[in-house]
C-alpha cells in the first residue's frame, strides 16, 4: 500500500492546486452521469460521517503535489462531511472507500491501467467503471473489490461499503438499498416525486374542505 506521508518537511512553500483547467468530462452524457451519481450518493449519506467528492484532486503523497489523481466520484467514510478544495490523505487520515470512473473508449487505457493499479495500491476498497455509452464495457458497468490487497472483479453488482445494489438504467447508474430494496432517486426524480406529493396533498385538502 502506498504511504500518504512521505516525510516531515514543512509545507509552507508547497502548493497543492485544486484545479488543472481540464474539463470535467469528455461529453455531456459522461458529465451528467458524474453529477447524478454525485447527488444521489450525497443525499444517501447525508447525516453520516462521510463525504462524496467529484472531479477533485486526491493527493496521496505528502510533499509531492504532482502525485495526484482526480476520480470522477469518490466516497470517503469517517471524515467530516462537506466539500473540500482537494483531498489530502495524510490530513484526513482516510483513503476513499469507493471510487467511480465514468469511462469511455478514450479513457479506457488509463482507467484500466494506471488508475486501477494506483487505486489498488492505495487500498481503495471498491473501484467501479461505468461506460454510459457502452463503448467498451458490454454491460456498461464493471466493478472491482479489494481482496487481500488485490482487485477481484465484482460479480454480484453489490457495493459492500455503500450497502447498495447497482443497476444500469439507460445512461445512468441506478442505486438500490440492500436493506429495503428502495431505489435512491435522482434529482429529477426527486423533484417529480415532490411535485406529485404536493399535488396529492392539495387534492386531499380540497376534498376535505
Amino acid at each position: 500500500m502506498i504511504l500518504a506521508s512521505a516525510n516531515q518537511q514543512t509545507e509552507i512553500e508547497i502548493i497543492y492546486p485544486s484545479s488543472d483547467g481540464e474539463p470535467l468530462a469528455e461529453t455531456y452524457v459522461n458529465l451528467y452521469a458524474i453529477l447524478v451519481t454525485l447527488e444521489i450518493l450525497k443525499q444517501y449519506l447525508q447525516g453520516q460521517q462521510a463525504t462524496v467528492l467529484a472531479d477533485q484532486f486526491l493527493y496521496y503523497a505528502q510533499g509531492f503535489p504532482k502525485l495526484r489523481v482526480a476520480p470522477d466520484v469518490m466516497v470517503i467514510f469517517n471524515v467530516v462531511p462537506g466539500s473540500r478544495d482537494n483531498y489530502k490523505i495524510w490530513e484526513e487520515k482516510q483513503v476513499p472507500a469507493v471510487i467511480f470512473e465514468i469511462t469511455s473508449e478514450g479513457t479506457k487505457e488509463k482507467d484500466t491501467g494506471y488508475k486501477k493499479t494506483l487505486y489498488e495500491q492505495l487500498g481503495i476498497k471498491e473501484y467501479w467503471l461505468f461506460d454510459p455509452k457502452g463503448e467498451w464495457i458490454e454491460n456498461k458497468l464493471k466493478g472491482y473489490r479489494l481482496d487481500k490487497e488485490v482487485y477481484e472483479e465484482i460479480t454480484d453488482s453489490r457495493s459492500e461499503p455503500l450497502q447498495l445494489r447497482l443497476e444500469i438504467e439507460s445512461e445512468l447508474i441506478a442505486f438500490y438499498r440492500e436493506d429495503t430494496g428502495e431505489k435512491l432517486l435522482a434529482p429529477s426524480e426527486l423533484a417529480q416525486a415532490l411535485k406529485e406529493s404536493e399535488e396529492k396533498a392539495e387534492r386531499l385538502r380540497r376534498k376535505l374542505s
